[in-house]
């Protein structure tokens, strides 16, 4: 567990970077997809913080299918780890060019506890993909509707984002079952098709 330097502004939680990056259009399992993660460091203070953030590239930068993480220190940023698995995310799609942008302001209001609502926070997370870009905070306890209007109305406010954006609010155990359903059902009626197709 990491700890504040001597002198340095401690954070309220400790918290954790992550990076992942798949195959677009290749189902992944819970296995892969916890292989292809990776820690970057975890951090306890503002400095600590910024002399990870400074050296790492930005949203914007990233090609491909490419995600960053940024969550509480123990908790990992999988729809099944017990923190997460009761709750949910807000999901905003941005346009390209602003994912740099909206990610700092994300990751600084959470820093700075700018959500107020206590514990439920878990992490958030920038998803670059090739038409556009997705962010999203996650929270535990997706029955929470007090608590998940409130992360939303925070989030439209540290965004700035304009009165008609559109804001998704899906629960992991959703999530969980559109997997399944894509893995069980879509994936194979695919596979069986570009068979046909090459055969």
């Amino acid at each position: 567990m990491v700890v504040p330097g001597a002198g340095e502004h401690p954070l309220q939680y400790n918290y954790t970077f992550w990076y992942s990056r798949r195959t677009p259009g290749r189902p992944a399992s819970t296995q892969s997809y916890e292989q292809n993660i990776k820690q970057i460091g975890s951090f306890a203070s503002v400095e600590q913080f910024w002399r990870f953030y400074s050296h790492m590239i930005r949203p914007g930068d990233l090609t491909g299918h490419s995600d960053f993480h940024l969550f509480k220190e123990g908790i990992k940023p999988m729809w099944e780890d017990d923190a997460n698995k009761m709750g949910g995310k807000w999901i905003i799609r941005l346009r390209k060019g602003l994912a740099s942008r909206c990610w700092e302001n994300l990751i600084l209001a959470m820093l700075g506890e700018q959500f107020m609502v206590g514990e439920e926070i878990c992490g958030a997370v920038v998803s670059v993909r090739f038409q556009e870009d997705i962010i999203s905070i996650w929270n535990k306890t997706a029955s929470d509707q007090a608590t998940t209007a409130r992360i939303r109305d925070t989030l439209r406010r540290v965004l700035n984002l304009p009165p008609n954006t559109i804001m998704e609010y899906k629960t992991h155990t959703d999530s969980i079952k559109y997997v399944c359903l894509f893995v069980l059902f879509i994936f194979p009626f695919l596979y069986l098709s570009l068979i046909e197709i090459y055969a």
